[in-house]
Order: C-alpha cells, then structure tokens, then sequence
C-alpha cells in the first residue's frame, strides 16, 4: 500500500520510500556500467569514442534530472493541497511538452555531432564510432527523458516502488540487449558501439511505453485531453521554474570534477587513477543518502502543499541526523578495509596508497556532503530552486575548487583532499542554517 505522505508516521515512512531507490540507483549505475563494459569487448578506440559521448549525453541526462525534480516538487505541492484534477492535467500536459522538445533536441543534434565532437577534441579516426552511436542515442533520448519524468510523477505520489521496478527492469532488458546487438546473435547481425546504442533506446522505448501506461491504467495521473495549448505551456513552464535551476545545479558537478583532475593530474598518473578510484567510491558510499535525496522532496511538497510546515521541519531533521550517522558508519567500513579497498583496484602500491589515503581523508565529508544535497533538494521541493542552486554554486566554485587547489599547492594531495572535507562542512553549516532560517520564516503566520 502507499504510503501516505501527510499522516504516517515520519521517520518510519521515509525509510519505506527510499528502500526501494536505492535499488533503482543501482540498476541506473549498471546500466552505464554494462554499456562500458561490452564496448571495451570491441577495442580501445570505440571504448575510447563512448568516452567522448559522456560530456554530452551527460547535458541530457541532467536536463531530465532537472526536469524529474521539478515534475515532483510541483506535483506533490498540487496533490498535498487537494487539487488533484490540475496535478492530472499537469502530468498529461508536462509529459507531452517534454517529449516533443526532446524530438527537436535530438533531431537539431544530429546535425551537429561532427562538429561537436571535433570542438570536444574527438580525433578523425573516433569520429566514425561517435556518429555510429550518437545518431541513434539522440533519437532515443526522447523515451530516455519520459521514463524519468514518469518516475518522478509515481514519486509525488509516494510511490517509489513502481519506479524502482521500471529502473531494474531497463537496466535487465539492456543487459540482455547488449551483446545481442553489438556481438549478433542468430540473424541479428553484428553492429559494434551502433548496437550498444539501439540497445539503450529499445530497452529505454519499451520501459517508457510501460511506464506511461502504469501512470495512465494505474495510478491515474494521466488524461488523454489537453485543455488548451496555453494551459499546457504554463504548466510545463511552472516545472521548468524549478526543473532549470536544477539541470544546471547537476550540471555544476562533473565541470567542477574535470578541474580537479586536471589538478589532480599534475601529480602523476599514479594520482589520477587514485583519484577516479575516489571517484566511484564516492557514489557507492552516498547510495543510501542519494536515495534519500530522490525519496525527501515528495514528503516534504506534499506537506508544504498542505501547509504542515512542522512535518517538513521533522523530515528535513530527521534526515539530516540519518545523514550524518549512516555516513560516520560508512567511514569507520572504509577506514578498517583502506588497505584491502585500494588493492581491488590495483597492484600497483604508489596507486594502492594514495587511494588509502583518499580513502582516510575525503570520506570524513561525506555526511557533510549529503547534508549539503539534501538540503538543496529540499529548497527544491519547497519551491525555491534559486537558493538550492546557490548552495551548489557555493559548495563547487567558492569552497571546493579553490581550498582543493590552494591544499594541492600547500600539500600536495593529501592537502587538496583535507580541502575538500572543510569545503563540505562549511557547505553544510551554511546549507542547514539558510534552510532553518527559511522554515522558521514559514511557520510564522501571515498578517494582512
């Protein structure tokens, strides 16, 4: 049963709904891992080709997340106020918008792939590979993109479970895929790195027809009617008011991340294989608060919708406290195996070291991180995108590139990775105390 976001108990209610995400996080990050690892089947450069496809399938990507974010915080705001006739036909009218703009998008990029990828830095002899997978993962971007914004929708209504399902579902059917069409099989023929990605759109193509009609047969959030076109723009655009901000935000962290390798990557090779160790760790070790960061936004719109500031206040603590602990536990896992983690990676002991060191350093700000994160998705959620992107502007460019560079030029590594531990505390004071602030300003009463 679902659970209801406005009456169950809190603490007991967010852990049934980010279970379930957690599953679906790790079927989105197996879903890239296999791609990678059935292409590497073919040779380095089309290995080396999908790598060049990463910048720019990533500015899609965050643009559905950004947009995921928005259909949430907007649909769980209209359905804890009662008006779940408009939540519907802004459900219907967001996911039609959204998917005609996706059409252009990837139609227009089509045209572009050579000289995008030329100005990326893509060689001559990559490019065929690139066009070959490229031309048809932009045409299958579309159901990529529905399939999030469609999650997003279940999400507003506390259901996390159904998305979880289709996640595991596309992550398998591409599993299956895969090889089939990049290696043959019987009469489908092989078709190399083109095969990875007509894999990635059937199964995203299938998963997104099941989706729409899980939202339709189901769930009921969707109408076949569109009242008038200005309607349905206005309500793609009261997404998109939260949804940009968003994409942007996401945006923010690999660019962040590309100037910190190349930081990184003046102390050796040894440091940049250690630092994208870090690197992957670090998303393992967030799942669990991720997760939470997906599961947090519905409850707290809802009960904004409502009204129930106090609720929000409760959540809100309640997982900033999770936050901390699960990752102060995480960190003690980490440092007792630091030795055994680096040498999963390597057999290399310069490698096997500085991912040890890594390993006792940086975790020490992830609680601080997820602190961070979530409080930014919860400014999302209480319909303030601007101030959730001020936290990620702050995080990145004011505290986590600058001190990362300063510590790298006063000690060398070990001193760029204690840079970026006091970037996520001084983040997470700043996040928590803006974010306590604007909820106290919301419990006091409006005078006329």
């Amino acid at each position: 049963m679902k659970p209801d976001l406005l009456n169950d108990p809190i603490r007991p209610t967010l852990i049934r709904m980010t279970l379930p995400m957690m599953v679906g996080i790790v079927s989105l990050m197996l879903f890239n891992l296999v791609d990678s690892y059935f292409v590497s089947r073919l040779g380095t450069a089309q290995l080396a080709a999908l790598g060049f496809t990463f910048p720019v399938s990533f500015t899609i990507i965050s643009l559905s997340i950004g947009l995921s974010i928005g259909t949430s915080a907007t649909i769980a705001k209209l359905i804890g106020a009662g008006d779940s006739d408009q939540a519907k036909q802004l459900t219907t009218d967001n996911l039609l918008i959204t998917s005609l703009m996706m059409i252009v998008i990837g139609l227009l990029a089509i045209l572009f792939i050579d000289p995008l990828f030329r100005m990326l830095g893509a060689g001559e002899d990559l490019l065929p590979y690139i066009d070959d997978y490229m031309s048809i993962w932009f045409l299958g971007a579309v159901f990529y993109v529905l399939i999030m914004v469609s999650n997003s929708s279940l999400r507003a209504t506390g259901d996390t479970k159904t998305p979880a399902i289709v996640m595991a579902f596309s992550a398998l059917l591409n599993l299956i895929l895969d090889p089939l069409f990049i290696f043959g099989w019987g009469p489908v023929p092989a078709m190399g790195i083109q095969g990875a990605a007509i894999a990635s759109v059937i199964a995203w193509g299938f998963t997104s027809c099941l989706a729409l009609l899980n939202l339709y047969a189901r769930k009921g959030l969707l109408v076949l009617r569109i009242q008038s076109v200005n309607q349905a723009v206005r309500h793609w655009l009261m997404v998109m008011k939260i949804g940009f901000p968003a994409a942007l935000s996401n945006m923010m962290t690999p660019i962040a991340a590309a100037i910190m390798t190349a930081v990184v990557a003046t102390h050796g090779p040894e440091a940049v294989a250690a630092f994208g160790v870090g690197n992957r760790l670090e998303s393992l070790s967030l799942l669990a608060n991720l997760a939470l960061s997906m599961t947090l936004p519905p409850f707290i719109s809802q009960n904004f919708g409502r009204g129930n500031i106090e609720r929000v206040e409760c959540a809100y603590r309640s997982a900033v406290v999770f936050a901390l602990c699960w990752q102060a536990g995480v960190y003690l896992l980490l440092f007792v195996f630091a030795g055994g983690i680096g040498s999963l990676f390597s057999d290399q002991e310069p490698v096997v070291d500085l991912i040890s060191l890594w390993i006792l350093i940086v975790p020490l700000g992830f609680g601080f991180q997820a602190v961070t994160f979530l409080s930014a998705s919860s400014f999302n959620a209480l319909h303030q995108p601007m101030r959730a992107m001020r936290i990620s502007i702050f995080r990145l460019f004011v505290l986590y590139v600058p001190l990362g560079y300063i510590g790298s030029y006063l000690g060398d590594l070990q001193g760029m990775f204690i840079g970026f531990v006091i970037a996520n505390m001084c983040t997470a004071g700043m996040a928590f105390w803006w974010m306590k602030r604007h909820l106290s300003r919301l419990k006091v009463p409006v005078t006329v």
